[in-house]
């Protein structure tokens, strides 16, 4: 029922920045747990960040200092900035939403950065 679709994915070069969004089609948006995962080829899907209703954040060690996860409400979207980025963080970018006994997925967007 509830639709997530990211954008803002690209190729960016080492060093520099970038900014994910994640609009959802539904207003009950506000009760979800919003999270960034990321999986590149041949490695598992990991946790990059998320972000409570309430605006509590987690983060990945590998990204923590580089990356802020947040949340407009009124605009049922969450972000994900991304600075002082790696070739490592290369990977398809997904949006998950998530409370209890409800999960939702994005279709991803894909992140490269050069080197």
């Amino acid at each position: 029922q509830v639709q997530l679709v990211e954008s803002g994915g690209g190729l960016v070069q080492p060093g520099g920045s970038l900014r994910l969004s994640c609009a959802a089609s539904r207003s009950i948006f506000s009760f979800y747990v919003m999270g960034w995962y990321r999986q590149a080829p041949g490695k598992e899907r990991e946790l990059v960040a998320r972000i409570t209703s309430g605006g509590s954040t987690n983060y990945a060690d590998s990204v923590k200092g580089r990356f802020t996860i947040s949340r407009d409400n009124a605009k049922n979207t969450v972000y994900l900035q991304m600075n002082s980025l790696k070739p490592e963080d290369t990977a398809v970018y997904y949006c998950n939403a998530a409370m209890v006994a409800r999960e939702y997925w994005g279709q991803g967007t894909q992140v490269t950065v050069s080197s």
